[in-house]
């Protein structure tokens, strides 16, 4: 038999050799012929395996399949191309369920959700930030006419009383000015400050809303982290674009209209002739941003796929800790964060260039004016009062438009981040559970059919998941579905729920087409219980009252509710263990549920499901977590709710369904056969064989028929196991052994000690140097970048000079006209040197800053990332370590410290220098009223640090509210399957809502305090300048002083104080900043007590295998009430295959997470090799550990590097990963599918099934080839059949090894050397299969309540 390589053949057509009929897979499958059975049975979601059986290919050629150089990778076909082989209304269907409009967002766009009262606001804080603006080009009318005054003066055409009292009237003139500028100023920052945040809260809202309201099919095409990121760095940088900025950029081109204006009524020739200038800016502006946009936009990108990457792994932490993968997962991260600094680097390289620009526009401008002005001047067709007003004007305005030009990142970024948003917002879902559009059925019996279904996932249309399924699910009646992973069962559960639409046939729901439905009131008659449950972060009692919603219960009294709750909870099984906990139904759950074990789990999702008492129940793995006891009680609670409602359960337990009134077998997206249990054993066939591999108990009718198999797996010495996921809880101390071992006392002590962690504060001179260590590296970018950043602040001083030296030349009586022509032509020369001088500098320190600070952003991001893993598993149980706030953290944390660094640490210096030399030249040229204006500078300064302090105290507090709202937005985005079956949109909605509602009340009085200094350092430049006029006036009417030290010393000193205020103007981002960096370095700086980095303790070159817990007590600070361990004794010898069983919430779990050493136990300890475990090296012990967990984790990437990931070393040759497939019984699967391991998984692994991911885990624990195999449920999510060929591939890759399971379900453990039944956190009884039975004790009654006998 030829056998095709999978890896270059379309998916389906190198299906199972054409030899092997139907029919000879049947009889495969009843002789027991595994490997040809499963590699049929499981083909997975509608792919077809690649290869027949594996006894009749030889090795070589399996091996040749995997050869790196034989896999083709092949490009992911986008967009039409991908739906081009399918028919046209096929295509349309798929497409719609997919398509995102490409939305145009501008400015304007930004406040579209922005109300009356906003725009009102809006509009007023506009017209006092416009006039604020105004109020600085007035000043120099002001100035003109006092310098035609002081020349008058000088020259002795008027007297000293006229003087004295003309000077007075016109410093007046100043303070008015001052008072106006503090009020319009404050009004407009606080106005547009206020608008911005409401305006981006209804942003954050809607973006929620539509994205709660999205079909399925878009979040499988989207990323995990990428919701965070829109919804906390994007919408910050949208509020960023539309708050205080505007009101900057509103003050800056008032003022440079306003100059412009005045200059042409003096003017109009001179004006225009130097509006030249705002032309090249605007041009250089306009061309510039077209890049800044397209590479701000790629920058993003790069970001949110990081972002995705990021939470995957902090969702699944303890699968990244046991496996030791934290380097090559941070790693992963890296990659995108390397490919988001490229883009960052060109955005702010490019905006240097363009502000250098601007500047030499500037500087060249002021030539130009005063060698035109001169030639007017000598013509007689202006005055110098006009020149100088012009001139001065046109500074102002000029230089208010280069402060305007740094807010056009801020807007560039805002529309960037906010096309992302609209453009989910804008997208209409075609299956839209806000609409209320449909029909709503008077009455409902609950028949559900599917007529002629077939089915292919939107983001696999290369698939056929599943064709031409005809299935009638009586109303009222219990309809079970088996069969392999994969083959379709919970594909039906999502079309019932109306999560996909089928390309071809209907389901309908009492003979009406549920497309014609409304969807939202079809999905609350129904309510869905899943196999990984997904509880809400919030008690209990709202966990199982989030059932009520839309329910008919819904609007009854609080009272009602609460019986309600309390009785499905008892329904449920699950009212007991609820009222055991400390705050009962009161109880947080924690995020996803983390606090509570899988069976509490599941059975508050049971209880949750059927206290709406809905018509149609959907059973989806309903019981897989629990173990037998609770399963037992949970089962006739389920088989009692689902008298006289439509049920549909699905399971691979199939002791569950044995009451079903039809079971439904499917395989590949087909119907193999139907009807009763009993039918359906009587028949022989497909059914028959998967209650024979799941038989347990007395096994004396099967031994015949096992014979065979049992000689493949007779030295195979151990059997798997499984069990719910740790309900992990911190711990930081751990006490000597020998301590006394009651546990209450102890535990106490040990928590009392721990006490709570508060953040530290370093001094911000400690956080700096902390920053600068990231970019040590860079140092030489730094020192250019700085060195040149004082040339650029030396710009202005100079031209101070400059502009005084000129206006003196112009000065001269007009009968020198050469001399005063000749002079001009030198000053005008020397403008055209400083402005080339300036672009130089500008450019080469903004991108020297630019490298630095991406790559500081890229690093900080890397550090806090890798410092998040090195964290001990308690860390992540605390509320505030979510996954979701933790990747805020991440996105907009680390953006927040490049404040420190760069572009702004560049300005402050240019600024300093700037003020330094200002003062230096003044003192030099007139030191009287040089020390006047400088008393002034103190004033100026201290405005600036009052607002950066009030800033930065008020940070704090709002960005913890952002932080907790955006990660309750994110816990729900990331559970929309079960917010969509619950209809919890609206309610996720209201919650989120009264979040930012509180948020927006704290931050305007913060706001309010904060503007009030802002607006006073604005308006002291002003009175400066009335000080200075006035004294200067002073000086010269007494003849002390000419006009060249006049304006020598008012030029530097008014223009140094301007620049020292625009040091303040970056106190938000500093303050920022100060907090990040604050953070940060806590972050840094926190050591857990089980540190994977740390190379203390013994060197562990081997493990024999020996285990001993000796009298180990433990339990959780987060419910240090409850005790889970109480003085547990295990001993495990080497190679010897261990089960520990049990009810839900014993400590099986608890002691899995002990052994990979997640925790210490509080008192007693455990041992391998007769070793404390605490006393190895952690990383050299948990090499030797291998876990699988009930819960597989895959994260986005190949099926070969998720593989990988479980590898020791970074060359594990491609035979190797071959061998591991095999033994976990995926490589068949792998091989069928288009790219073979070259597959990618998708986000969140979403695009396989539970039994396909499992698989994988299994493969990747295999390829660490341990010593000590851990498996935690490694089966729950496996159908029979593969779960038979799985256990005996595990109890192969047993041999030789100590292995430890925890299993719900018992006939996977049956052959295990000893079996510990645990109860209440200690043994019960041990023993092999044989001698607990014989014992008649808790063993036997768990085994018999599992036993799958046919009824009688």
């Amino acid at each position: 038999m030829n056998n095709a390589v999978g890896a270059d053949l379309p998916a389906g057509t190198r299906a199972v050799e054409e030899n092997i009929e139907e029919s000879q897979l049947r009889a495969a499958e009843r002789a027991g012929m595994t490997e040809i059975a499963t590699a049929e049975f499981e083909k997975e979601q509608g792919h077809t395996s690649s290869s027949s059986s594996s006894q009749s290919v030889s090795e070589d050629d399996h091996l040749k399949k995997l050869d790196s150089k034989i896999i083709k990778i092949r490009d992911a076909l986008e967009g039409d191309a991908a739906f081009a082989h399918l028919p046209e209304h096929e295509r349309a269907i798929l497409k719609r369920q997919l398509d995102t409009p490409d939305v145009k967002v501008s400015f304007i766009t930004l406040f579209r959700y922005a109300s009356m009262w906003d725009i009102i606001i809006f509009y007023v804080a506009a017209l006092c930030s416009i006039a604020a603006g105004a109020a600085l080009p007035l000043m120099t009318v002001i100035f003109g006419n006092l310098t035609g005054v002081f020349q008058q003066r000088i020259s002795e055409t008027i007297s000293r009383e006229e003087f004295d009292s003309t000077l007075v009237d016109y410093v007046l003139y100043f303070v008015y000015l001052a008072i106006g500028e503090f009020f319009t100023t404050y009004i407009g920052t606080v106005g547009s400050i206020y608008v911005g945040e409401h305006v981006t809260a209804k942003l954050r809202e809607e973006y929620l809303k539509a994205i709660l309201r999205q079909n399925i099919a878009f979040f499988d095409k989207l990323g995990a982290g990428e919701v965070t990121t829109r919804i906390t760095a994007d919408t910050n940088l949208v509020q960023d674009a539309i708050s205080e900025k505007i009101s900057l950029t509103l003050f800056g081109v008032s003022t440079f209209v306003t100059a412009f204006v005045i200059g042409f009524i003096k003017s109009w020739k001179l004006t225009l002739i130097c509006a030249s200038t705002v032309v090249a800016i605007t041009l250089t502006m306009g061309i510039g941003s077209k890049f800044l946009i397209a590479w701000g936009r790629k920058s993003l990108a790069s970001y949110a796929l990081g972002g995705s990457v990021a939470e995957e792994v902090l969702g699944s932490i303890r699968n990244a800790t046991a496996f030791g993968t934290q380097d090559k997962l941070a790693l992963k991260y890296d990659k995108h964060l390397i490919e988001a600094q490229k883009w960052g680097w060109r955005v702010k390289g490019a905006l240097g260039v363009m502000l250098g620009l601007m500047f030499l526009f500037i500087y060249w401008n002021y030539g130009l004016a005063f060698w035109q002005g001169s030639r007017f001047l000598v013509n007689g067709e202006i005055d110098l009062a006009a020149i100088l007003t012009i001139i001065l004007s046109i500074i102002i305005g000029a230089f208010s438009l280069g402060n305007v030009a740094p807010n056009g990142q801020a807007f560039t970024s805002g529309i960037s981040a906010g096309a992302k948003i609209y453009s989910t917002i804008d997208r209409l879902s075609p299956l839209d559970p806000s609409s209320e559009t449909g029909e709503i059925l008077d009455s409902m019996e609950g028949r559900v059919e599917l007529r002629d279904v077939k089915l292919i996932y939107p983001s696999r249309p290369e698939v056929v998941v599943m064709s031409n399924v005809n299935l009638l699910i009586p109303g009222g009646k219990t309809t079970a579905l088996v069969g392999a992973s994969g083959s379709g069962k919970s594909t039906i559960v999502s079309l019932v729920e109306r999560f996909y639409d089928p390309v071809g046939g209907g389901v309908y729901l009492d003979g009406v087409n549920i497309e014609n439905l409304n969807l939202r009131w079809l999905r609350q008659q129904i309510s869905l219980v899943q196999q990984e449950p997904v509880l809400f972060s919030t008690t209990i009692r709202d966990n199982i009252g989030h059932g009520l919603i839309g329910s008919r219960f819904e609007n009854e009294s609080k009272e009602q509710q609460a019986e309600r709750i309390m009785n499905a909870a008892k329904q449920a099984n699950a009212h007991d263990f609820i009222t055991n906990l400390p705050e009962g139904y009161e109880t947080n759950v924690g995020e996803r549920g983390f606090l509570l074990s899988g069976g509490q789990k599941q059975r508050i999702a049971i209880a949750r499901a059927i206290v709406s008492d809905p018509k149609i129940l959907l059973l989806d793995e309903a019981t897989s977590a629990l173990d037998t006891k609770s399963e037992g009680v949970v089962q006739a609670a389920l088989d009692a709710a689902s008298q006289g409602r439509t049920t549909i359960v699905i399971a691979h337990r199939l002791s569950t369904i044995k009451s079903a009134d039809n079971i439904v077998v499917m395989s590949e997206g087909r119907i193999i056969e139907q009807g009763t249990h009993d039918d359906l054993l009587e028949r022989e066939s497909a059914y028959y064989n998967l209650v024979n591999a799941q038989q347990i108990g007395d096994r004396n009718q099967q031994d015949a028929e096992d014979d065979e198999k049992a000689a493949l797996i007779e030295e195979e010495l151990t059997r798997i196991h499984t069990s719910r996921k740790a309900s992990a809880a911190p711990e930081d101390e751990k006490l000597a052994l020998g301590r006394t071992n009651t546990s209450k006392s102890i535990s106490s002590q040990v928590l009392e000690k721990r006490g709570s962690d508060k953040g530290k504060h370093y001094s911000l001179l400690g956080l700096i140097r902390f920053i600068a260590s990231f970019n040590r590296k860079e140092w030489y970018y730094m020192a250019l970048g700085l060195f040149f950043s004082i040339i650029n602040g030396g710009g202005q001083p100079a031209q101070g000079i400059l502009f005084a030296k000129s206006i003196v030349a112009l000065t001269q009586p007009l009968e020198f006209r050469d001399r005063l022509r000749s002079d001009i032509n030198f000053w005008a020369l020397m403008y055209l040197m400083l402005g080339l001088v300036n672009m130089l500098a500008m450019v080469i320190l903004q991108v020297s800053f630019a490298s630095c600070s991406e790559r500081l952003i890229r690093r900080a991001r890397d550090v806090a990332f890798r410092a998040m893993l090195r964290q001990d598993i308690s860390f992540f149980d605390k509320e505030e370590n979510s996954s979701g706030k933790l990747s805020a953290f991440l996105s907009t944390e680390a953006t927040h410290l490049a404040a420190i660094s760069g572009a702004t640490l560049g300005t402050i210096l240019s600024c300093i220098t700037t003020l330094v030399g200002a003062c230096v030249i003044s003192l030099a040229v007139g030191w009287k009223l040089a020390l006047v204006c400088i008393s002034t500078i103190p004033v100026l300064l201290g405005c600036g640090f009052f607002r950066f302090w009030i800033l930065a105290r008020y940070q704090g507090r709002s960005k913890r509210s952002y932080e907790s709202s955006a990660s309750y937005a994110c816990e729900n985005t990331n559970a929309i399957r079960t917010v969509a079956s619950l209809t919890r949109e609206q309610d996720v909605h209201n919650h989120y809502h009264s979040q930012l509602v509180l948020q927006g009340k704290k931050s305007l009085i913060s706001v309010t305090k904060s503007s009030s200094l802002y607006a006073a350092s604005q308006s002291f430049v002003l009175l400066c300048s009335a000080l200075g006029f006035w004294y200067g006036g002073t000086l010269i009417g007494r003849g002390e002083y000419n006009l060249w030290q006049f304006l020598n010393c008012y030029t530097q000193i008014i223009f140094g104080a301007q620049s020292a205020g625009t040091i303040f103007s970056f106190a938000g981002d500093m303050s920022k900043a100060k907090n990040a960096a604050n953070e940060l370095r806590t972050l840094v700086d926190l050591k857990p007590s089980i540190d994977h980095w740390s190379t203390d303790g013994e060197q562990v070159t081997h493990v024999d295998g020996t285990i001993e817990f000796r009298d180990v007590h433990f339990r959780y600070p987060t419910r240090a009430e409850v005790p889970v361990l109480r003085g547990l004794n295990i001993t495990v010898r080497p190679g010897q295959y261990v089960a520990l069983v049990g009810a839900s919430g014993c400590g099986k779990s608890t002691t899995i997470a002990l052994m990979e050493r997640f925790y210490d136990p509080l008192a007693g300890g455990v041992y391998v090799d007769g070793k404390e475990i605490s006393s190895l090296n952690l990383g050299q012990y948990r090499s030797f550990l291998a876990l699988v967990s009930q819960e597989p984790t895959l994260y986005q990437g190949t099926i070969k590097e998720n593989i990988l990931l479980g590898a020791d070393r970074d060359d594990t040759p491609d035979e190797q990963i071959i061998q591991a497939c095999k033994d976990a019984n995926i490589y068949n699967f792998i091989m069928s599918l288009p790219d073979g391991f070259e597959t990618e998984v998708g986000s969140k692994a979403a695009l396989l099934s539970g039994g396909q991911k499992q698989r994988l885990a299994i493969a990747r624990a295999l390829l660490r080839d341990p010593k000590i195999l851990l498996l935690d449920e490694a089966t729950s999510a496996l159908d029979s059949e593969s779960e038979k060929v799985v256990q005996a591939a595990l109890d192969a890759a047993a041999r030789g090894r100590t292995t430890i399971a925890v299993a719900h379900r018992l006939s996977t453990i049956q052959k295990a050397d000893v079996i510990y039944v645990i109860d209440r956190g200690v043994v019960a009884e041990s023993g092999t299969h044989a001698e607990l039975m014989a014992l008649k004790g808790r063993y036997r009654e768990l085994v018999q309540l599992q036993s799958l006998e046919k009824k009688h």
